[in-house]
């Protein structure tokens, strides 16, 4: 059985006020062009489908049309909710659905898979949409769930898997270990790692919430990536769809095929002279990409983003890299403050002022406090 996995497609996405939709029209129609070649069994579409709960127009009208497009091409698709989703909103159209087109509901307690099938056998498709301990703790049943590996094995123990049979998990959820970049929202302190050791029932976790393509522990618990580039901090991914052929029970095959964007996302760096030079950007699409420009110039170039984008239609972002901007103690003081958890930075703030840690009372207590305020802000 062929399956193609996706995720994060991220649509409405808005970057230093630039708007992708253009660009995820693009990637879109190339996807659908993969697919035609593929003729997968499924597609599996792992969670944040949109960039915000609340989407536009244009994002929705731009899914649909995508979902219509697959409906055509022969093979069943799997849509979960990830943590950027509505899971209400996602799903208050299911009825009006093909039977091709499988959306899972908001978590109940209960997950019902799909059942595919092919000359090996039966194929068990389970949908887990993002979940939170408290989502999941009112259907426990007594069971203690205080961490997000609680909550996904007490979801997984519930499903009751068959495991005599192959089994695939749509899930989106931070597994431990994985490798997060800049435009992914961290919690406090990593308390929504989920470890992989829950997955050990299905043959393949296909995971959604990461942008960085890559495999959790093992090749068959493994996140796509998104298919665009989202961040800087992206600049050097390779976009991909994932494919996945299952053949009999215990034997899975897994390869890649790359994306092309409309518009690449680049990180260029040399004095105002240098990058202005038609030898630095010819024969090169950076004239069209979406750029980061770092100018190495001691002195500030006068309105240098108006100049330079005469030549880089799409600059985003202008940065200085010299003796003033490496001296700057408030921007040089911590050049991985990004990488660290709020509790962490909150922690390092309280002993520079008290000269003392925290103690636990007061760690638990401020862990408490921000993990409030990230479910709040979700």
């Amino acid at each position: 059985m062929k399956l193609i996995h996706l995720s994060d497609l991220h649509l409405g996405k808005r970057l230093n006020e630039y708007s992708f939709i253009e660009d995820q029209q693009h990637i879109l129609l190339s996807i659908i062009g993969i697919i035609k070649d593929e003729k997968p069994d499924g597609v599996l579409i792992a969670g944040d489908v949109y960039d915000k709960a609340v989407a536009s127009t244009e994002a929705i009208t731009l899914f649909n049309k995508f979902l219509v497009r697959l409906s055509e091409l022969d093979t069943q698709i799997f849509v979960i909710s990830g943590n950027h989703d509505s899971p209400e909103r996602l799903t208050s159209y299911g009825e009006l659905l093909i039977d091709c087109i499988h959306i899972a509901p908001v978590y109940d307690g209960r997950v019902d898979p799909v059942v595919l099938s092919d000359s090996c056998g039966e194929v068990g498709i389970y949908m887990l949409p993002f979940i939170k301990p408290a989502h999941v703790s009112r259907y426990a049943e007594g069971q203690e769930i205080k961490t997000y590996t609680d909550a996904m094995r007490c979801a997984i123990e519930k499903m009751n898997v068959d495991k005599g049979r192959r089994n695939v998990l749509i899930t989106h959820q931070f597994v431990t270990g994985a490798d997060r970049c800049d435009s992914e929202e961290i919690s406090v302190g990593g308390t929504d790692n989920v470890d992989a050791c829950v997955f050990e029932p299905f043959d393949y976790v296909a995971l959604g919430h990461l942008h960085a393509a890559q495999n959790c522990g093992k090749d068959t618990v493994r996140y796509c990536g998104t298919p665009l580039k989202y961040s800087f901090s992206e600049s050097k991914h390779t976009k991909s769809v994932t494919v996945v052929e299952l053949a009999e029970k215990g034997s899975v095959s897994i390869r890649t095929i790359p994306l092309k964007p409309l518009h690449d996302l680049v990180e260029l760096k040399g004095s105002y002279d240098e990058v202005t030079s038609k030898a630095f950007y010819e024969g090169t699409s950076y004239q069209q990409d979406y750029t980061h420009i770092t100018l190495t110039d001691e002195q500030d170039i006068p309105d240098a983003i108006g100049k330079l984008r005469s030549i880089y239609k799409r600059l985003m972002k202008l940065s200085y890299d010299n003796k003033r901007t490496r001296s700057n103690s408030v921007l040089t003081a911590d050049e991985h403050v990004r990488e660290k958890s709020p509790l962490e930075l909150f922690s390092e703030f309280y002993e520079k002022q008290n000269n003392q840690p925290m103690s636990d009372e007061q760690t638990r207590f401020i862990t408490e406090m921000i993990e409030k305020t990230w479910e709040a802000k979700q």
